[in-house]
C-alpha cells in the first residue's frame, strides 16, 4: 500500500510542476480540467495497480496523464523502462512493429492508469504491451456530468457529441492526425483514444495476437473493431484469425468475426454488471472481486494471474485445415487434388480412364477359365453337395468367368461437365 501511495503522491506533485508550462498553451483549458484531471489520477490509482509503474516512470508521464491519443509502450516488470510516443509514426519509429499486445484502460483515463494495466498484461505475457492513454476532456466532463461515468456503455455517444468542445478551446493533437490516416479520417467525430486504436488496427505493420480491456476501454476497442469492419474487412478477418480478446469488468459486444473472446467479470462487479450487455454470457468469473484490479486493496481482480489463466487454455482458434485427398485408383491422374483441377484437365483424365477400359474388358474375355486342383476330401465334398453343415449355393448366383464374360460392360464415358459455383461468402 505504501508503494502505491507513493507512486500517485510522486506522479501529483510533479504534475503540479509541469503545470505553468502547460498554463502557457492553453491557459483557459489548462485551468478548467486540472482539478477534474488530477482527481481521475486519484480514481486510477484506486483501479489500477499503479505499484508496478517505478518511480521514474511516472515522473516521466507525469505532465501527459491526460494526453488523450498518446501511445505507450510499457515493457513487463524489470525489462526497461516504458516509452510515450506522441504520434503513430513515432510510435512504429521507436519498435512499435515489434509489439504484439495492444492493452486499454478506461476507469479515470490517466496515463498512470493505462501504464499500470498494460504493466499487469505485459508481465502476463511476457513482452511489451501499448496502450493509448484516454484522456479527459471537456467532452468527457459533459458525459460525466450526464451520468456517463455510470453508464458509459449506454451513454457513450454523448462524449462523441461534445468532442466539438475540446476542438474549439484548442486540444492538443497527439496520437494520429484524422486528415493524414484513412482509417482516422472514417471516425473524425469520434473520440481521439478511439481514432488512435482505430489506426493501429487497421495499421498492416502491427501484427496482434492479443487484445484486452477494463472497463470503457473495452468499450473503445469494441468501437474501433466495428469501425474497422467497414474501413478494411480483411484486416478485421485477418485479426480475427490471428487474436484473442480477454475483457476485464464488462462485458462489451465484439464483431461477430471474433470467436475466441473471453469476458472476465468479478463476483461482486455491480459497476461493471450495470455497464455490460446482458445478453453475453460470462466466461470467467472471479471469486470475491469487485471492477478495481490494485492488488493492494481487498476484492480486486489479479489481472497478471487471471490472464495468465486465461492464456494457459486451448484458444478456440483452429487454422484451416486441408481436407484428405481420395486415394487414387487409376495411373494416369495428374497429381493435383479433384477440387483443384481445371475442368479441361478433369475432362482429360477421365478420357484417358475411359481409353484403358477395353483392352481390360477383351482380357477379360479372352481369359479361360482354369479349375482349381481337387487336393482335399473338403474341396469334393462341397462340389458334389454332400456336405450338411454347409448349405448349398442356389442355382444361378455363382459367378465365375464365363458368367463375367457374358455380362456386358458398358464402355465408360465422362459425366456431363459441371458449372462451377461460385465460392461461399465466410465473411458473416
Amino acid at each position: 500500500m505504501f508503494q502505491t501511495a507513493f507512486t500517485h503522491n510522486l506522479t501529483q506533485f510533479a504534475r503540479i510542476l509541469s503545470l505553468p508550462e502547460r498554463l502557457q498553451r492553453t491557459p483557459a483549458r489548462n485551468l478548467s480540467l486540472e482539478g477534474l484531471r488530477q482527481r481521475n489520477t486519484t480514481l486510477d490509482a484506486f483501479f489500477y495497480d499503479i505499484k508496478v509503474v517505478t518511480p521514474d516512470e511516472a515522473f516521466y508521464i507525469s505532465d501527459s496523464l491526460a494526453a488523450v491519443g498518446s501511445i505507450l509502450i510499457v515493457p513487463p516488470s524489470g525489462a526497461g523502462a516504458l516509452t510515450l510516443c506522441d504520434t503513430l509514426d513515432e510510435f512504429f519509429q521507436r519498435g512499435g512493429g515489434k509489439v504484439h499486445v495492444l492493452a486499454i484502460a478506461g476507469a479515470g483515463g490517466s496515463a498512470l492508469g493505462a501504464a499500470a494495466f498494460a504493466r499487469n498484461v505485459a508481465d502476463a505475457v511476457g513482452e511489451p504491451v501499448a496502450t493509448v492513454v484516454p484522456g479527459y476532456g471537456f467532452a468527457d466532463a459533459v458525459g460525466e456530468a450526464m451520468g456517463g461515468s455510470f453508464l458509459f456503455g449506454w451513454l457513450n455517444q454523448v462524449r462523441h457529441g461534445f468532442e466539438i468542445l475540446d476542438e474549439v478551446w484548442g486540444r492538443p493533437q497527439f496520437g494520429v492526425n484524422p486528415e493524414k490516416n484513412a482509417a482516422a479520417s472514417t471516425a473524425k467525430h469520434n473520440c481521439r483514444d478511439m481514432q488512435t486504436v482505430l489506426a493501429l488496427l487497421a495499421d498492416p505493420r502491427l501484427e496482434l495476437s492479443l487484445m484486452t480491456g477494463h472497463s470503457k476501454g473495452n468499450l473503445v476497442l469494441a468501437e474501433a473493431l466495428t469501425r474497422l469492419k467497414s474501413v478494411d474487412l480483411p484486416r478485421l478477418q485477418g485479426l480475427s484469425r490471428s487474436a484473442r480478446i480477454v475483457t476485464f469488468g464488462a462485458k462489451i459486444a465484439m464483431p461477430p468475426v471474433f470467436t475466441d473472446v473471453i469476458d472476465v467479470i468479478g463476483e461482486w462487479d455491480w459497476f461493471g454488471t450495470l455497464n455490460s450487455r446482458q445478453f453475453i454470457a460470462t466466461d470467467r468469473k472471479v471469486s470475491g472481486a469487485w471492477h478495481h484490479t490494485n492488488t493492494d486493496l481487498p476484492g480486486h481482480i489479479a489481472v497478471t494471474d487471471v490472464l495468465k489463466d486465461v492464456l494457459a487454455q486451448p484458444s478456440s482458434l483452429r487454422p484451416a485445415q486441408a481436407v484428405p485427398s481420395e486415394p487414387v485408383v487409376t495411373a494416369e491422374v495428374p497429381p493435383a487434388a479433384a477440387e483443384e483441377l481445371e475442368p479441361a484437365a478433369a475432362v482429360q483424365a477421365m478420357e484417358t480412364v475411359a481409353e484403358a477400359v477395353p483392352p481390360a474388358v477383351e482380357a477379360i474375355e479372352t481369359a479361360e477359365t482354369v479349375p482349381l486342383p481337387k487336393t482335399t476330401e473338403a474341396t469334393a465334398t462341397l462340389e458334389a453337395g454332400k456336405d450338411d453343415a454347409v448349405p448349398k449355393r442356389r442355382a444361378g448366383k455363382s459367378k465365375t468367368a464365363e458368367t463375367i464374360t457374358e455380362t456386358a460392360v458398358t464402355p465408360f464415358a465422362p459425366p456431363p461437365r459441371r458449372k462451377r459455383s461460385t465460392p461461399r461468402d465466410r465473411s458473416a
